[in-house]
């Protein structure tokens, strides 16, 4: 709370610091910028994590042993976590909330084009851990755009670095995966599918299409691929298209026999397009729908539009991804909107954390074995 106070009373400071952050840029303008209300928004997500429950609280098991030994499995915090991220100022404040519910220390890395902006958030930060009686270091960040940097904090910091969170383009990933000497808990891409099943009621399918694919294009949970029933293809693709007014469309050979729109290549099963373009397939059910996820997609977000209860169950049960969602919108794909305050990052690994990491998600367990003397023989 103390850290979401500061952040207001800073609020000039962060605001004049944005300013030569986006006098500097280059691109991704919208994501760098920040003004009263977006820093407001800020504010209020660093409370919202402080409204959480306190997730080192809680007790996972416990059990008694015919020995009399009590042994208890309980959370605790994973230790120092690195971030490095691109262009989004308010990941600083986010991220920095998060790992201080969960009683993690936190080591920022903000890109070069936000590095003013990250600083000042920084320094409020800073401020309202000192306000709260708490260490300073335990929200640290690197004050340079140096490139040395970047690899320094990915060798592991001689061993005091336990897991490192990759937040930004493709190559900004693909480098942390490749190079880092510690954990990497993220997700490389966002091939996500809302599949419409013969079943759909028409006019929810038309509006989750809608919003999945052009809400906001650019996020990772936006709906790159539309997969349609042949069943229902020829009856609902048309509306669907005329509702993505302005989004190109790229289709195999069946769906631009229905509804005209531009040849899809074996390329564009694999894109995240980040932008206003959506690849189209009818499939002949619910198989093949699955397969096609199975074969192209990055284990983010699926979605299945269906009135018919035991196909949607199937589709949940039986897509391998780290979200799946019934008659939704794949853009819920957010920690806010699953009640986490805010999000660290999407995990699209099957170990440990998976889907937005939140300040339970960036917490491990241990046991704690209570005895009266016991020795083993």
């Amino acid at each position: 709370m103390a850290m979401a106070a500061a952040i207001r009373r800073r609020a000039e400071a962060i605001l004049s610091a944005n300013a030569r952050d986006m006098a500097g840029a280059t691109a991704h303008h919208d994501r760098l910028r920040l003004d009263e209300e977006r820093l407001e928004g800020m504010a209020a997500a660093v409370e919202a994590v402080a409204g959480l429950p306190d997730p080192l609280s809680e007790e996972l098991a416990r059990w008694e042993r015919p020995n009399g030994l009590d042994i208890a499995r309980v959370r605790v915090p994973i230790g120092v976590i690195g971030m490095i991220y691109e262009s989004r100022p308010n990941v600083t404040a986010d991220a920095a909330a998060i790992c201080v519910r969960s009683g993690n220390a936190i080591i920022l890395r903000s890109g070069s084009e936000a590095l003013q902006s990250s600083l000042a958030i920084h320094s409020a930060l800073a401020e309202g851990l000192e306000d709260a009686g708490l260490p300073t270091a335990a929200v640290q960040i690197i004050p340079t755009a140096d490139r040395d940097a970047v690899g320094i904090l990915l060798g592991g910091l001689d061993g005091a670095l336990d897991l490192i969170i990759p937040r930004g383009g493709r190559s900004l990933v693909e480098r942390v995966s490749r190079d880092a000497r510690v954990p990497v808990l993220g997700h490389l891409e966002g091939v996500c599918h809302t599949y419409v099943h013969k079943s759909a009621d028409p006019d929810m399918a038309v509006a989750i299409v809608r919003n999945a694919k052009l809400r906001r294009v650019s996020v990772c949970g936006a709906t790159e691929t539309l997969l349609i029933d042949r069943a229902a293809a020829p009856r609902l693709l048309p509306l669907i298209g005329k509702a993505l007014e302005g989004c190109e469309l790229r289709g195999d050979p069946e769906s631009r026999s229905i509804t005209p729109m531009a040849k899809a290549t074996e390329a564009d099963w694999r894109t995240e397009y980040l932008a206003p373009v959506l690849s189209v397939r009818t499939v002949a059910g619910l198989n093949e729908a699955i397969g096609h996820i199975a074969r192209y997609g990055t284990g983010h977000t699926e979605a299945i539009v269906a009135s018919d209860e035991t196909a949607a169950e199937e589709f949940l049960n039986r897509v391998d991804s780290a979200m799946v969602m019934w008659n939704a919108s794949t853009q819920f794909a957010d920690g806010g909107e699953f009640g986490f305050g805010a999000e660290i990052g999407i995990a699209t690994g099957r170990l440990h954390a998976r889907g937005p990491v939140g300040p339970e998600q960036l917490t491990t367990f241990k046991y704690v074995v209570r005895g009266t003397g016991q020795t083993r023989a």
